[in-house]
Parts: structure tokens; sequence; C-alpha cells
């Protein structure tokens, strides 16, 4: 296998450290930092603990919470104007996915001229972004500790893929506790998110030795763990192996890349600003099936870490077990299992394929989809 870069950020991991971020932003140069959040953690009181951590290590503070699910181009434009306004020289963000890619996009914007749409693709950004300091309360997203940033515009009804290693956070404090004011819904969807994100990193044509491992550990947590943190929310022991599940997903998918299942997932979120995690989940076993024949190394690595007996079984016998697997896991989850149940109609789909189309992680897929077969693929799942 030719040589492969491996980033990920400085990590602290476990209960409390959260209270490490004034310490951490002080260390790393912060006087004044942006602190990026959104209604709902801050109605968990998570971010006031994070300020009140800041407070003490003598860093300053100035709140941006105008950050929706899917994240707006003109909400990171805003972010952009007050991180300048208020004269912030770093970013600390506490929140899910939306609220981690807002705050790398204001990063991008306070130092770089544009509008975030001409940042879209990789390796197009020329400045280094300012330091910033990642505390997920999701299990899923990984935006902790990857070099991805998704970015919904409006204007063209497109989820953006912003990737370059410039968007790798400085420090990620990853406190489980954090995650336990999830409800059962948003448990489900980020867990599945971070089981496609393994998935799809474990068969990316990028892929490496060192990404296998941490995409099949987070395959096993997932397995093991999901149905458990959603039937029993406050139980801190499956909290922490979903965040397990998360980081471990995030450093593979990072470094490795994505396919299909996330180019497809843009294009539903740009179109349809449905909700990332759960159209990840109802498309993956139909892009799994598509790929199995290209991947199927890559598949049976992923059955033997849902404890599939896969060695003893056929590509057939084993594609259908694996299959059989993942819809039983989306079932137990609650996931709805077409499309159509969550308002995708038929007329969408050739317009949602053309987007896929030129969607990034299509790149590293493990089989070369064109938009007819994108189509197809949207047919089956609707």
């Amino acid at each position: 296998m030719d040589p492969r870069k491996f980033l990920a950020p400085e990590i602290l991991y476990g209960v409390g450290s959260r209270f490490r971020a004034g310490a951490y932003a002080a260390n790393i140069g912060i006087r004044r930092a942006l602190l990026v959040s959104d209604a709902g953690v801050i109605a968990a009181g998570w971010m006031e603990q994070v300020r009140e951590s800041l407070a003490r290590a003598g860093v300053e503070s100035v709140l941006f919470d105008g950050v929706s699910p899917n994240p707006r181009s003109h909400e990171c434009q805003a972010g952009r104007e007050r991180y300048l306004a208020e004269a912030c020289d770093g970013i600390v963000v506490v929140g899910g996915g939306s609220p981690m890619d807002c705050a790398k996009a204001i990063g991008i914007l306070a130092v770089n001229e544009g509008c975030i749409r001409d940042f879209e693709g990789v390796d197009t950004i020329p400045t280094p972004c300012p330091p910033l300091i990642c505390i997920p309360t999701t299990s899923g997203s990984s935006a902790d500790v990857s070099q991805f940033c998704i970015i919904n515009d409006i204007d063209r009804h497109v989820k953006m893929a912003i990737v370059s290693r410039i968007l790798v956070p400085d420090v990620s404090l990853i406190d489980p506790e954090t995650t336990c004011t999830m409800d059962a819904e948003l448990t489900a969807a980020t867990g599945l998110d971070a089981l496609t994100h393994a998935a799809e990193a474990l068969v990316s044509n990028a892929r490496s030795s060192l990404t296998d491992l941490h995409a099949k550990e987070a395959i096993r947590l997932v397995w093991n763990n999901l149905v458990g943190a959603i039937e029993h929310p406050e139980n801190l022991e499956y909290r922490h192996q979903m965040s397990l599940a998360s980081l471990n997903a995030g450093l593979a998918f990072s470094n490795a890349s994505l396919g299909a299942v996330h180019a497809m997932a843009h294009a539903l979120g740009g179109l349809l600003d449905m909700p990332h995690g759960e159209c990840n989940a109802i498309l993956l076993p139909h892009v799994v099936e598509r790929n199995f024949e290209t991947a199927e190394q890559g598949y049976r690595a992923m059955a033997a870490a849902m404890d599939i007996a896969e060695q003893t079984l056929s590509a057939p016998a084993c594609k259908a077990r694996l299959l059989e697997s993942i819809r039983t896991l989306q079932r137990q989850a609650g996931i709805p299992p077409r499309l159509g149940d969550c308002g995708v109609k038929p007329e969408d789909l050739a317009a949602l394929a053309k987007v896929a189309e030129q969607d990034a992680c299509l790149v590293t897929n493990p089989c070369d989809l064109d938009a007819d077969e994108l189509e197809n693929l949207y047919a089956r799942a609707l």
C-alpha cells in the first residue's frame, strides 16, 4: 500500500474534559474567544459550563448561537462579522455537527477574503484559520476530529463539502457526559451517522491500515452499544462507548474520506433540508449492496465487526447477512426505512442524482457511479 497521511487534533478524552476548555484555550494563545453554540446546547447547560471555564482561565468570550441544523451559508457570514466586530482571536465551539461545521466556516471567513462558497472542494483555503477548540455534545458527526466542513448553500440548495487539513481542530475535548442530554431520536441518528462514517472509510479507495483499525473499532462499538444508548440515555457507560465510536469513526473517515452514501445524503440535505444522520441510515444498505462486489473484503471486515461469522459464508450469503444486520439496527433505532417516509418524491430523484454526482465524497467510493446509477439507488431507497 502506498504511504498515506494521518491527521488528528490534540484530544483530551473522558468525563470532565469540558472543564479544561479554559486551560487549553489559554495554552494555545486565545485571549478572546468566539463561543459558538446553539439553543439546545445552551438549554442543556453545557455552554455555560464551558464559558465559566474560559473565564477562570482569564479568557474572555463572546457568544454566537445563530446556528441551524444543516448550518446555512448566511449563518457563517454572520458569525464572521461577530468574530471580527468583537476582535476575537480564536473559536471555542460547544455542540454537535452543525455548530462545529459552522465554527469551522467562521474560521475560514475570518482570515480569508470571499464567501464560503469560494472554498468548496478540497484544499482550497489559502490562509490557516484561527485556533479552534471543539467540545462535541453528540456522538456521530465527528467534526471535532475531522478535516471536513459541510455547509448548506441555500442559494443553490446544495450542501457544500469543504475539505482541508487546515480544518482539523487544534484541540478536541471529548466528554461523554455532554451527550447524555441527547434524546432518543438524535442518539439514533448520530449513532448511525458514526456507523456510516466507519463503513464508508473501510471501503474507501483512499483507506489505509491505520484508518481500517479505527473504522472496524467504530463499527464494533456502534453495533454493541447504540441500542443501549437509545434505551438508557443516562447510562454513562453506553455514552462512553458511543463517544469512542464517534471518535474512531471520525479518525477513519477524516483520513480515508467517504463515499456514495454521503454524496447522496448531502444532496438530500441541500435540496430537501433532511436530517443528515437519518439520510445516511436509510441510504447505507442500498449503497453497500451496490458496492459489495467491488469492495468485498472491506465489507467482510464490517460483517466481522458486527458479529457475523463472515469467513464461513459465500459472498452472496455474507452480503445478505450484512444487509439484514444493518436494516435490523436501523429498525431498532427507530429510523424510517424509506426516503418516501421522509417526504422524498419520485420527481425529486433526477435533481438529487445530479447534485450527488458532483459531491467530493463520491470520488473515494470504491466503484464509479454516474448520475443514472445514483438515481437508481435513490429509487431503491424510496
